[in-house]
Order: structure tokens, then C-alpha cells, then sequence
């Protein structure tokens, strides 16, 4: 696999190449235009692909980009997809439709943020925003260490984030951050006081698309998680061990979940994949999160506690700006070719296996 033709240097690049990739293959794309601009004044959008019989009683989604600076690896992928004429003859022989959606926060991904122009996680923005948010106390405990007034932090703040990690486990402090908060919008994993662009977006999507299929399989591509080019199968539904059976049908008994602790992610809160139960209630829903490990988790979060401490300080000068910024886009892209053929060898075989659920009459249960 030619890695070079798939992966990007910016935003720009990658939605030039999926763009071009889908018109190769005769496939229209529909943007959903952002209403701000990218980075260096490009168009930004929600492209979507729809491959396949409009009619089709399966569907498999393919998407990328939902945190932003993670859509070098998922934007790849699609494109890998669009331009492998093995693929296409899988998904003819299938019967079924395949949505490729490219860039859920294109914001994110131009602008080299995991957030969407709200400073919001968009995984963690899919909840009943007419009920009381869910509280994360420990997050309130130390949201001032983890985005302080300075940075780099305080020997103060070090040492009081060090105990924290003695006294509970680092476990306790990725559970903190990551399950996604909503008392801190200048802080990490911030789920937002309402529905992101992104979040409207997608469910537009989900709606255009997903209301006429009896089976939706889903697989959402993330970067950040694990060991080094090792993609994880994560159960992206709700806690329903059926329907994780049948997940580990068609992947393999190495899908993970974060219900049961098995997955490198923690237990969280406003899912993305929360919206196609609600916009699909028709379908039965088979997803994934396929997580390719990127760099250590301690390394990820500092990278992450720097951006939101540059974004809280727009003064900041030129030259600290871009290295901390390429500091944060090292931590979700590994830009070697041991890597970048890794991610695509494996995303090909996911995709395969989900075509190949969607169609057997004996996936497991349902």
C-alpha cells in the first residue's frame, strides 16, 4: 500500500485527496459546509460518500476526524478504501452501502485541536441536554492542576498532581480526565453546554442516510490509545453484551469494552455512538472504535494539557505556539511508514470483516 497517496500533511491536503479519491471512483460527494474557516483560510466541511443501492439493507459507516487532529489516520483510511478496486468489489458482492464520513470536526483537524471550535470532545457531547449534566467530581478536584496559569507547570502543581497519581493510581487520573466533564469549558474533555456544529452534522447524516437499513455496522477511527500501531476494536454502543457478542463474531474475541474494563479507554459519558440508536432507531447496530496506539498515555495527556494551555492563552508567541502544537500532533500521528502501513493493513481487514458481518445470516446473537 502506497502510505504516501493516503496520508496528509494538513487538513487541506487530506480532504483534497479523499475528495479526489471518491470522484475517481464515480462517487458524489455531499459537503456539510463549516461556518468557519480553516486554518489557512480553507473551505472546512462534513464530506459525505454514499457508495452502494440506495436501498440497501445494510450499512456500514465509515468515519474519521471525530477529535480533530486524529483525522490524519482516519482520513487515510478512507482514502486507502476509495482507491482499492479490491474494496469496491467486496462491497458490490455484498449487497450492502458503505457512508464514508470524512472529518466529523473538520474545525479540529485544520486548526491541530482534538476539539471542536466550541473547545468541546465531541465523544463526549451526545447526552439529553434538556436533564442535568453528569458530574465528574474528581475532575472538579483537580481541573486547576491539570490546565494551570502557567505553563510548563508550577514544581507546586507537579508535585500535587504526583501525589494525586501515589495516593489513587494513574488509573484514577485517566478515569478523571477523559470520562468527560461539563463544569470546565476551558478545560480538558469538556462535553459542552449544547449541541456542537459537529454534533448537528452528524446526526444530519445519520438521518440522510441510515433510516432505511434493517443492519448498521459502524467504525469510527481514533488515534491515541495503546501500544504503537496496534489498532484496538473498542465496542462503540451501549452496555449490551448481545450485541458485543455478536461485535466479537465479526472482529474477533479481541474486541474490548469499556463496560467491563477490558478496553484501554475509560468508562465515559456522551457518546458519539449514542446518536445512531436515536437517528437509526430501525437498524440493528454493530459498531467499533478501531484505536491505533500512538505514543505513552502520560505523554498524550501532557500534550493535551499544553494545547488547552495555549488555547486559554492566545497571546502566546509564534514559535511556542508551533511547538506545542507539534507536540500535540505527535502524540495521535506517528508519521512513520511502519506506522502508516500497520494502520492501513489493519483498517482493511476491519473493514472486510464488517462487510462480511453485515451480510451472514448467523452473525451471533442479535
Amino acid at each position: 500500500m502506497d502510505t504516501r497517496a493516503a496520508f496528509s500533511q494538513d487538513y487541506a491536503e487530506a480532504r483534497g485527496k479523499f475528495l479526489a479519491a471518491a470522484e475517481e471512483a464515480g462517487l458524489d460527494a455531499e459537503p456539510q459546509v463549516h461556518p468557519l474557516l480553516g486554518r489557512d483560510g480553507e473551505t472546512l466541511a462534513l464530506d459525505m460518500v454514499y457508495q452502494g443501492p440506495k436501498a440497501a439493507p445494510a450499512l456500514l459507516i465509515v468515519s474519521s476526524g471525530c477529535h480533530g487532529v486524529e483525522g490524519y489516520c482516519g482520513s487515510a483510511v478512507q482514502t486507502a478504501l476509495l482507491r482499492d478496486p479490491d474494496w469496491h468489489a467486496r462491497v458490490h458482492a455484498s449487497g450492502a452501502a458503505v457512508l464514508y464520513l470524512h472529518a466529523l470536526n473538520p474545525y479540529g483537524f485544520s486548526w491541530c485541536r482534538r476539539t471542536t471550535q466550541e473547545n468541546v470532545d465531541l465523544n463526549r457531547n451526545f447526552r439529553d441536554f434538556h436533564q442535568p449534566p453528569p458530574a465528574n467530581p474528581v475532575y472538579d478536584e483537580i481541573a486547576a492542576l491539570l490546565v494551570p496559569a502557567t505553563w510548563p507547570p508550577s514544581p507546586e502543581v507537579n508535585a500535587a498532581l504526583q501525589r494525586f497519581v501515589a495516593e489513587r493510581g494513574f488509573a484514577a487520573l485517566q478515569q478523571a480526565v477523559t470520562t468527560g466533564q461539563y463544569a470546565h469549558p476551558e478545560g480538558l474533555f469538556f462535553g459542552g453546554h449544547d449541541p456542537t456544529w459537529s454534533h448537528v452534522a452528524l446526526r444530519h447524516a445519520l438521518r440522510e442516510h441510515g433510516r432505511h437499513c434493517a443492519r448498521l455496522a459502524w467504525i469510527d477511527l481514533h488515534t491515541g490509545l495503546g501500544p504503537p500501531g496496534v489498532g484496538e476494536r473498542i465496542w462503540a454502543g451501549r452496555d449490551d453484551p448481545p450485541a458485543l457478542a455478536r461485535a466479537k463474531v465479526w472482529f474477533g474475541e479481541r474486541v474490548t469494552s469499556i463496560y467491563d474494563g477490558s478496553s484501554s479507554a475509560a468508562l465515559l459519558t456522551g457518546l458519539m455512538w449514542n446518536a445512531a440508536y436515536e437517528e437509526c432507531p430501525q437498524a440493528e447496530y454493530t459498531g467499533i472504535a478501531l484505536e491505533f496506539g500512538t505514543v505513552p498515555l502520560a505523554q498524550t495527556l501532557e500534550a493535551l494539557r499544553a494545547e488547552q494551555w495555549l488555547e486559554n492563552h492566545p497571546e502566546v508567541d509564534d514559535t511556542r505556539r508551533a511547538s506545542i502544537k507539534r507536540q500535540l500532533r505527535e502524540a495521535f500521528y506517528v508519521e512513520t511508514p511502519a506506522w502508516q502501513q500497520a494502520v492501513l493493513a489493519q483498517s482493511l481487514e476491519v473493514a472486510a470483516q464488517a462487510l462480511k458481518g453485515l451480510g451472514s445470516t448467523a452473525a451471533g446473537p442479535a
